[in-house]
């Protein structure tokens, strides 16, 4: 199954009020941080890496949590490397599915030491991606929109501590 068919097949579209809701969210958001420039606190490129966080983060959360169809059944995994035992036992199928989580959060790593505007630990990327697919499994399992698994977790972290490697990296050459 490619991307666009899982894409598709687990999403429906944005009603009118999810993006009115994320519309104003994004437009208080933008005020602020513009204010934060304009008052000098911030820089102008920590502003525009926070809203295109922001939107990222918008995005993942609607395709992994608000737009799936509820199932009405609260699902979880809760043994450890369960994926990685199917992928050793031949499944091409999970061994997709995990690196395709280890991809989702990689661009919020990615923008994290830009918006901070510091390089920052692979373990604070770790940190961050843990909490963010945290609050996207522990949402699946609460609104029965997904499947709750610690693997998630896991490969989501490792993506996102990944992504902030490569951007402390950049803004570390950036700055040189």
């Amino acid at each position: 199954m490619d991307l666009y068919q899982i894409f598709i097949t687990h999403n429906r579209a944005w009603t009118i009020r999810e993006i009115i809701c994320f519309s104003i969210l994004f437009f208080f958001v933008s005020v602020i941080l513009f204010r934060l420039v304009g008052h000098g606190r911030i820089a102008l490129s920590q502003a525009v890496a926070g809203l295109l966080l922001l939107l990222f983060l918008g995005i993942v959360f609607a395709s992994t949590v608000f737009t799936r169809n509820p199932t009405g059944i609260h699902q979880c995994k809760l043994e450890l490397f369960w994926s990685w035992k199917a992928v050793y036992h031949g499944s091409r199928e999970m061994l997709k599915e995990s690196l395709l989580n280890m991809v989702l959060l990689f661009p919020a790593g990615l923008l994290l030491p830009f918006v901070f505007h510091k390089k920052m630990s692979w373990w604070r990327g770790l940190l961050i991606g843990a909490v963010i697919s945290g609050t996207i499994e522990s949402c699946q399992y609460v609104f029965c929109r997904g499947l709750f698994e610690w693997d998630d977790i896991i490969h989501n972290g490792f993506g996102c501590m990944v992504g902030c490697v490569l951007g402390s990296g950049l803004i570390r050459s950036r700055r040189k």
